[in-house]
């Protein structure tokens, strides 16, 4: 079985086509997913309450996302307050995220990003539920903040990991799993693959990033979990193992970090 450990299924982009998306994920085993949800957006809260119906294995995460943190420029320890209120309402709920830095856009002010990230990084070790971190062109911040708010306490995974080397290392000295989405998958992403090729099994997760980024060979569609399986296929390349083996560890991961 698959699963597919970061997608945005209550994005508006499923709202018309929910159940066949869940269908078509069903038929290609996929067994899982964790739904990432914006903390405080009733739209996308309520949308995953409708995936819960048609997918009771499916769980979510919520955190507000750094291009968001802006609005939390007043008070930015609200944030968490605001993850943590829904968290406590939402029973399927077994993460804090996504979360981070992002200094590509810059849609945030990047010390308010900061300080933003650090109230969930707090929070994710208060609650002890891990963390689903973005992290963009903000390696080092990243890493600084994770080692000293989270006090060797705090879990979780780099989603959509695109860094090199050095930031695969850091991460993982951390505890932290790293998972990689369709962009293995594309012919130019030789880096990428050789970094993942360094992830060890046991810290290795699966995801699609749906709507986002579908994998090779359907580049430039919408994405959806179903498309997982390509992510799989390739990273089962990568290692020199089964897809069936690689399936079934990444599942593996997927359960003991998340205890869904």
């Amino acid at each position: 079985m698959l699963v597919d450990s970061h997608c945005h299924l209550a994005d508006e982009a499923f709202s018309a086509d929910l159940e066949p998306v869940v269908e078509r994920a069903r038929a290609a085993n996929v067994s899982c997913a964790l739904v990432i949800l914006e903390a405080g957006n009733e739209r996308e809260a309520a949308q995953a309450r409708r995936v819960h119906v048609l997918w009771p294995e499916s769980i979510v995460a919520v955190g507000v996302h750094p291009h968001i943190a802006h609005a939390y420029h007043d008070d930015p320890s609200g944030a968490a307050e605001v993850v943590r209120r829904q968290i406590g309402a939402t029973p399927s709920a077994r993460a804090v995220g996504e979360v981070g830095l992002d200094y590509h856009y810059d849609l945030s002010p990047r010390d308010l990003q900061r300080e933003v990230f650090r109230a969930q990084v707090l929070l994710s070790r208060e609650l002890r539920q891990p963390l689903v971190i973005h992290t963009r062109e903000a390696d080092e911040d990243t890493v600084s903040i994770l080692g000293e708010e989270g006090g060797g306490e705090v879990e979780g995974v780099l989603h959509c990991f695109t860094g090199g080397p050095v930031l695969a290392r850091a991460v993982l000295d951390l505890g932290f799993y790293i998972s990689f989405a369709g962009i293995v998958t594309f012919a130019n992403a030789g880096d990428l693959r050789a970094t993942a090729k360094l992830v060890p099994l046991d810290r290795l997760l699966t995801e699609t990033d749906s709507p986002f980024l579908a994998p090779v060979p359907y580049r430039g569609k919408r994405n959806e979990p179903a498309y997982v399986a390509r992510v799989v296929d390739a990273l089962a390349a990568v290692h020199g193992v089964s897809v069936e083996d690689l399936a079934r560890l990444t599942s593996a991961n997927f359960h003991r970090l998340f205890r869904p």
